[in-house]
């Protein structure tokens, strides 16, 4: 596909804009936490999340999920313990419309680790679980590997809606389904690079501030974790996910939390995809805070299926 000219990128960075703009940032974000305040249930070690009433999407996006995991599991460890890694799997499509039933199961309890199992439940059906293990304080040894090089810093980076305006990958027809609101600003160096190499960064942080809670951090982290990883392993194919017939969705989803950090500051998804094929691909994301720290890991394997055109 061609170069887009000027005018083009004008008229789709403004319709992208206009769509994406109808909702404000405070209320794209109060929406992330109310996903984030579970109900008790009745039984001990039950939680519900209500059916929404007003939603754009019927399919629940994957990371909200994983982030209400963590808070069902935090709510039945000691306090002094974080969570540190988790390991989930996407068994069904979740549905906005309809309530979630969390159901926590207490594996271990250590001195310093203690282990939890997360099922959920909707209409009687398990469509995710999620193994956490969570862990005191404790000092150690260090090393880490550097944020590359040649990443740009966010204030060099387009935001997300004019990547999307000026990436020609995109047609016009889908510039407003991929121009969704979203709770987080997020900034990229721009359209795939032409050599097709499984690599991409973006930078994301809320669109206002959160609480001070590091659980709530965390939590957003793995919501946002789930945010492009995927597509990565489509760049060597020149897929997206605008792609006809192309159908791709979440298999499983593991992240290692290794330092604190807050998520309403910038954070580099740094992204690269290794291996694809029998249908599936592979991803790997070292998640960094803006001075470097590598603060959080994520790997995810997703379904990548292309029916071929007809005739």
């Amino acid at each position: 596909m061609k170069k887009l000219s000027d005018e083009q990128v004008e008229r789709r960075l403004s319709e992208a804009l206009g769509h994406f703009s109808s909702v404000s940032p405070q209320k794209l974000v109060t929406g992330l936490l109310r996903t984030l305040d579970l109900t008790a249930a009745d039984v001990d070690d039950e939680f519900l999340f209500p059916a929404l009433s007003s939603t754009s999407r019927e399919r629940i996006f994957g990371g909200q999920v994983i982030a209400q995991a963590i808070v069902a599991a935090d709510r039945t460890v000691d306090d002094e313990k974080n969570i540190h890694s988790l390991h989930a799997y996407f068994l069904r499509a979740g549905d906005e419309t309809k309530p979630l039933h969390f159901r926590v199961h207490r594996d271990f309890d250590g001195r310093s680790i203690s282990n939890r199992r997360v099922v959920v439940r909707q209409n009687e059906k398990v469509i995710f679980n999620l193994t956490a293990s969570f862990q005191k304080p404790a000092e150690g040894f260090h090393h880490q590997v550097p944020l590359g090089a040649d990443i740009l810093p966010p204030d060099q980076c387009m935001g997300a809606m004019e990547a999307i305006a000026r990436n020609p990958h995109i047609s016009d027809d889908h510039i407003v389904r991929m121009s969704t609101p979203r709770p987080f600003e997020i900034r990229s160096a721009g359209p795939q690079s032409k050599d097709r190499t499984a690599h991409q960064y973006q930078w994301f942080k809320t669109a206002t501030p959160l609480p001070d809670d590091p659980l709530t951090h965390r939590a957003a982290l793995a919501f946002a974790s789930d945010m492009g990883l995927l597509s990565t392993a489509m760049i060597p194919h020149g897929l997206n996910w605008t792609t006809p017939g192309l159908f791709s969705t979440s298999l499983d989803h593991a992240m290692w939390f290794h330092d604190d950090f807050r998520v309403d500051q910038w954070i580099c998804y740094v992204m690269d995809s290794d291996w694809a094929g029998n249908a599936r691909g592979l991803n790997r994301g070292s998640l960094y805070t803006q001075d470097g720290k590598l603060v959080a890991s994520a790997v995810q394997e997703g379904l990548l299926r292309v029916t071929p055109k007809s005739g």
